[in-house]
């Protein structure tokens, strides 16, 4: 039962079934406890969402080659340091001291409505007061650090199965 030892399809699948885990406790905190996500949470939602698919896709695929298992290590990694950017950020602006802090924001609803696509990337990476607010906290970390910390296992995770050296066997 090593997952350490499961065949390239088998930890991608767990890869899969932890990014929708991760995704299924976001959008309950959001409809059963009332936590708003801020713009910032809602696109490190969209880059475990992008980690999903590509371990789907890959978990579905199952390429017996190298090549084929390394370019979905290679998308998985991209995946995860696009979250490992968003969520870092994030938690750079929750630890910035209280004057320092920029001013609340509109929501993202209205930002996409109001605004061309560039200049809302451009105001949801600058961050808002709204972002550095920590209203959720497990053993000491607030919900972007526990992402951090999921993307970069995610993205490590992803690594180890597709370059990982297997043994070839009848019974594999």
């Amino acid at each position: 039962m090593n997952p350490f030892r499961w065949t390239f399809r088998a930890q991608y699948l767990l890869g899969f079934l932890i990014c929708a885990g991760l995704l299924g406790f976001a959008l309950y905190l959001e409809h059963f406890r009332n936590l708003v996500p801020c713009p910032l949470c809602t696109f490190q939602r969209g880059a475990f969402v992008l980690l999903g698919v590509v371990f789907l896709l890959g978990a579905l695929h199952g390429p017996r080659k190298r090549g084929g298992r390394g370019v979905y290590g290679v998308l998985a990694l991209l995946a995860g340091l696009v979250g490992i950017g968003i969520a870092g950020r994030h938690v750079w602006l929750q630890n910035l001291p209280p004057d320092q802090v920029p001013a609340c924001g509109p929501d993202l609803s209205y930002m996409m409505d109001a605004f061309p696509l560039a200049d809302v990337l451009r105001k949801v990476f600058t961050g808002s007061g709204e972002c550095a607010n920590v209203d959720w906290s497990f053993l000491g970390l607030s919900m972007p650090a526990w992402s951090l910390l999921w993307f970069a296992a995610l993205a490590l995770w992803a690594l180890w199965a597709a370059f990982r050296a297997r043994r070839t066997s009848t019974f594999r």
